[in-house]
């Protein structure tokens, strides 16, 4: 069994750009250990800020009432007693403490000798002793630390072993280690101290802090390190779902993570952070599970020829097949069996044969553009157009929010409402919302809305605008194109309004 401790709420934070809120802070702490079920959280720096010190306030007062404490932990300083005086205001009751692991940061960025610098952290070890709280070291730079100046690192192990420290937690502060060297200097850590328990930390520098933490679970570490998403300093950390699935596939090891859950942290985490997902990163990526190639369809048709342990069905999420001039009739056959179509083989051989044309013109193809595909080529309505905009008139005029009056047909029943929003879109979806309330109908939730205008484009250049939807559980996407922003997601809206009609109602 190994630990995973998750550190998105503090080493994450210092990705360039990012800062979570109080609020923000506390569900992604409550997601992490309730959820997702990680070992333990580390939260904050002590002394940053007031808002850390809120948002760590926060997390331990939910944290104490629902038997989490002491699994939340700060990174604390050898400062005396400012960090531990920090910690215990905030409510925390484990410290992080960051002690310098190479002789290299200790003589130059300190100017001081190992036997001062010990006598530094004793000192803070003392006084957070008399709070009975829980100690863990960070040796800080220990990789460069284990390649420079191996004695040094004995040598402060040894003197701390003695101190009741929890556990050592051993950072790839730079990102410089590959597996080999990873697995070559923690083997020589826990074989020299092997009463004591480790972690290793790691940085994706080169790209490579999943594999290290596999290299260093090898070599006997107890805990691992990671973020959400990957997020960190520079190239980021190990990234959560990945680096766990590497544990439990590759090395046959267990850990408490719900995978389950993987996806909808990341989801969470990409929406507070406004850093986008990579859409092929490992297991919580949009395309993952979305084969291309129709031989990859057809092969699946056959007895799922090209699925592999990463089924998507582990980490609730469904496997897609894309819609493209590489995707053949079988990836198309797909896409309309879960639409409810049915066509026969002429008709289909047309189909594929438009969706090849708007492939080769770079167009991004969903399956909810199908129905319109289809009722294009053959002449018949697929998709009965039973929401229809009659007209809407939007203002927005400097210093006033901006309003929207909307006019619609639902089901040859027309409807108006007026309102304000923060924008032009959403002054339509409030306009919207109120018709759908007054009505009793459900709308779905829009939970991603991406504006992509071409490279080099001019004032004039059409805008596509994808939206994700989720209704009832199910997610889909609609998309339209228009020199105008607002008026290509108007558009989307009203084909995401007859998707929901002609197949949820």
């Amino acid at each position: 069994m190994v630990e995973i401790m998750d550190t998105t709420l503090r080493d994450g934070e210092q990705t360039s750009g990012i800062s979570f809120t109080v609020v923000e802070k506390l569900n992604i702490a409550k997601f992490l250990l309730g959820e997702v079920q990680v070992d333990r959280i580390e939260v904050a720096s002590a002394r940053v800020s007031n808002g850390e010190l809120a948002s760590v306030k926060k997390i331990t007062e939910w944290a104490g009432k629902n038997g989490y404490l002491d699994r939340v932990e700060v990174l604390g300083f050898v400062d005396g007693k400012k960090s531990i005086d920090w910690i215990r205001e905030a409510g925390g009751r484990v410290v992080n403490l960051l002690c310098k692991g190479s002789r290299r940061h200790v003589e130059v960025q300190l100017r001081k000798t190992l036997e001062e610098h010990l006598r530094d952290i004793k000192e803070v070890i003392d006084y957070a002793r008399q709070f009975d709280m829980d100690i863990n070291v960070y040796l800080e730079d220990w990789s460069n630390g284990m390649k420079d100046s191996p004695d040094y690192v004995f040598a402060l192990i040894d003197a701390l072993s003695k101190e009741s420290i929890k556990r050592f937690m051993l950072p790839d502060t730079l990102g410089v280690l590959n597996p080999y060297r990873t697995e070559e200097y923690i083997t020589q850590v826990v074989s020299r101290f092997p009463e004591l328990s480790f972690d290793f930390h790691a940085h994706n520098d080169y790209g490579l802090a999943i594999a290290n933490c596999l290299a260093a679970i090898k070599a006997g570490v107890k805990g691992i390190h990671t973020t959400v998403n990957g997020l960190g300093e520079r190239a980021g950390n190990a990234e959560l779902a990945a680096t766990v699935v590497n544990i439990h596939d590759q090395l046959g090891i267990r850990t408490g993570i719900n995978e389950k859950k993987l996806y909808e942290i990341s989801t969470l985490v990409e929406r507070f952070s406004g850093e986008r997902v990579p859409s092929n990163l490992p297991v919580v990526g949009g395309n993952v599970f979305t084969q291309v190639s129709g031989v990859h369809a057809d092969g699946d048709n056959k007895g799922n020829l090209y699925c592999n342990d990463l089924l998507p069905e582990r980490f609730g999420r469904t496997r897609k097949y894309a819609l493209g001039k590489t995707s053949g009739k079988a990836s198309i056959k797909k896409n309309l069996e879960y639409l409810g179509i049915q066509l026969d083989k002429e008709s289909l051989e047309k189909v594929s044969e438009k969706i090849t044309e708007l492939g080769d013109k770079k167009n991004n193809i969903t399956m909810e553009d199908l129905p319109y595909i289809v009722s294009e080529v053959l002449g018949d309505r697929i998709l009965e157009e039973k929401v229809k905009l009659d007209n809407y008139y939007i203002a927005n005029a400097h210093g006033l929010r901006p309003i929207a009056n909307l006019s619609i047909y639902i089901n040859g029943e027309k409807y108006e409402a007026s309102a304000t929003g923060g924008g032009q879109y959403d002054a339509f979806m409030n306009a919207l919302v109120k018709i759908y309330k007054d009505i009793k109908k459900e709308l779905p939730e829009l939970t991603d809305y991406i504006v992509t205008i071409p490279p080099g484009g001019q004032t004039n250049a059409l805008v596509e605008t994808v939206i994700t939807w989720n209704f009832r559980g199910e997610e889909f996407k609609t998309k339209a194109l228009d020199p105008d922003q607002t008026t290509a997601a108007i558009i989307a809206t009203i084909k995401m309004l007859n998707y929901v009609e002609n197949y949820f109602v």
